[in-house]
């Protein structure tokens, strides 16, 4: 096949979702040429997502082509190596994005962000309970930084985000209605917090009964119309639901196309290239030097973009298959422990209580996608694990996303699954019942790991990413643990009923779970147990960065999101104040 080669730029950054805007705005900032690339296409939300047709929960939440097209390119599963791994033909568990934006197009607005403590885990783990208390196949690490160096990188990423909430914890001082736990922040929120709805101040009396803080958790989904770092309006969002999985025609949640790509594109210094599927990062002679990527475009066609600096912006999965790809940093092998891309791959545990009233009624139609009331006692430092034999914890909540029509028909355990009495059942409890949503850490082990499928390949010839993946006894023992206490909340609402789900014994790709899959080119401060340094950047190619939620130990409870564009923050910002300045290894 001929190759096609583009003039070279000075960083091209692969992927556009939250890091890929992020880094390639900051870059461009600082006078780099820069090219983004995107496997997707380009949507206009006026359009795109005119409304009323965006309120189309079958389209839009099980059929929406701004998630991956699985027939080009999927992901093959397996719970253990024993196991034959077979391609996930359609999406359930988690729904990677394929369009310009990313995933965040759809994504609820969950933006908290972690805890010191999770930063952390291993070091004070250790120091708490021992050694010995972190089971042998358990592979947790230190992320090699600190909250101190961190946390303005978390400021920026909520000025740019437009995230509303309220502040528990101002440079040391304990602040009423805010999380009282929280890291200590440099500032308020730039947004103010969502009001609580009456399911949350059903779930709030309940928990300061039981001696909880309940708060108003931190959203990206705008709270009021807000002008953001680069200069970019959002409006305020209208509480319409449908957020979760559909793209916001408000303009209202913050991701790369309603937050950056305004102001971006107006840039003489960045271009954008949809519909460009990068499927290699190529090096010098040596293999220690990145001399730009091998991309197909619309047509088919193999194109070759030089650039001085590359970095890897994209989902978890496509960042650990490019390396394993491109033949940078030692694949991972389970059976020696050895090599780390792919080590380290790990998912979101979690569970949910359904309460019920027959003396109560709430309009869960109405409502954003992170409107929840929360408390964030059973997490981070504030239990003593000696007793309960697991690493990890939870912060649980009682959102009010907007109950859609399909999917959202709680109806208590024993209700007949169809006919008169369940159609009677979910009339009656739709306006009659609450979810508290236990959202647990999940760590990572020896034998949990992504690798290349020797059988599997996608559209252009090559090897599907392969996971291996399953729950372990840490989480079940966690779960069950949160759901004592979950249920205790429950109970102090004087409900008429309620249940839970039951704690799976083995992980399964079909129901929804959560968009939070982690790990494959992890951080750290050894070359030994991960793929990049501190700042994100290659320990084997000093002019490729690799950034996202690849670069997760593990996974603590809080989703995803906001972490990972503070880590787009936090490399950028290396990258234009010290790489620059002396091209090279920054360790």
């Amino acid at each position: 096949m001929t190759t096609i080669k583009m003039k070279p730029v000075d960083a091209v950054v692969v992927g556009s979702g939250v890091v890929g805007s992020i880094m390639s705005m900051e870059l461009a900032n600082a006078g780099l040429q820069v090219l983004c690339l995107e496997r997707g296409r380009m949507l206009d939300q006026q359009t795109d997502f005119a409304k009323p047709f965006v309120y189309d929960e079958l389209k839009f939440d099980r059929h929406s082509d701004v998630f991956q097209n699985l027939s080009r390119e999927t992901v093959t599963v397996r719970n253990n190596v024993s196991q034959t791994a077979l391609p996930l033909r359609e999406l359930g568990s988690f729904k990677p994005g394929e369009a310009v934006g990313g995933a965040a197009l759809h994504w609820g607005g969950n933006a908290r962000r972690f805890l010191p403590h999770d930063f952390e885990l291993y070091s004070r783990t250790v120091e708490h309970y021992g050694k010995s208390f972190i089971p042998k196949d358990m592979t947790i690490q230190d992320w090699g930084v600190t909250w101190d160096e961190i946390e303005p990188y978390y400021d920026q990423f909520e000025q740019i985000y437009g995230v509303g909430g309220k502040a528990g914890n101002i440079q040391g001082q304990i602040m009423p209605g805010g999380n009282p736990y929280e890291g200590p922040r440099s500032r308020e929120y730039p947004n103010p917090p969502t009001r609580a709805t009456p399911q949350g101040e059903t779930f709030a009396r309940a928990a300061r009964e039981l001696g909880y803080s309940p708060f108003q958790g931190p959203t990206a989904n705008q709270t009021q119309d807000y002008i953001n770092l680069y200069k970019v309006q959002m409006l305020q969002c209208q509480s319409g639901g449908f957020c979760s999985s559909h793209v916001c025609a408000q303009g209202a949640k913050a991701n790369g196309v309603s937050a950056i790509f305004p102001a971006l594109l107006k840039r003489e210094n960045f271009e954008l290239r949809p519909r460009s599927n990068v499927i290699r990062v190529n090096t010098d002679s040596t293999g220690k030097q990145a001399t730009g990527v091998t991309y197909m475009d619309a047509r088919g066609r193999q194109v070759e973009q030089p650039a001085s600096i590359v970095v890897l912006a994209s989902y978890c999965f496509n960042n650990t298959r490019l390396l394993l790809l491109s033949g940078i940093g030692t694949p991972y092998d389970p059976v020696t422990g050895r090599g780390v891309v792919g080590r380290n791959y790990s998912y979101q545990a979690g569970g949910r209580v359904h309460v019920f009233f027959d003396d109560r009624e709430f309009n869960p139609f109405i409502g954003g996608g992170q409107v929840n009331t929360s408390i964030d006692e059973l997490n981070g430092d504030l239990i003593d694990r000696a007793n309960l034999g697991f690493v990890g914890g939870f912060y649980v909540d009682t959102p009010s996303a907007g109950a859609l029509p399909i999917k959202s028909k709680s109806v208590p355990h024993g209700t007949p699954r169809w006919g008169a009495q369940w159609k009677k059942a979910v009339a009656h409890n739709y306006r009659r019942s609450l979810g508290m949503h236990l959202h647990g850490s999940c760590m990572s082990y020896r034998q949990h790991f992504l690798d290349l499928d020797p059988t599997y390949k996608d559209a252009h010839g090559l090897p599907l990413l392969r996971m291996t993946f399953d729950w372990n006894e840490n989480e079940r023992r966690m779960l069950k643990w949160g759901y004592e206490k979950g249920i205790e909340i429950a109970k102090a609402m004087k409900p008429s009923s309620y249940d839970t789900r039951a704690i799976p014994v083995k992980y399964s790709v079909v129901p929804y779970q959560s968009t939070h899959n982690i790990g494959g080119a992890v951080m750290g401060a050894d070359p030994s147990t991960s793929v990049v340094n501190r700042y994100l950047q290659s320990w084997d190619v000093p002019n490729l960065f690799v950034v996202g939620g690849s670069a997760f130990p593990q996974n603590p409870a809080q989703g995803p999101t906001a972490t990972i564009g503070m880590l787009a923050c936090w490399a950028a910002d290396g990258i234009k104040e010290t790489y620059l300045k002396k091209p090279g290894s920054m360790m």
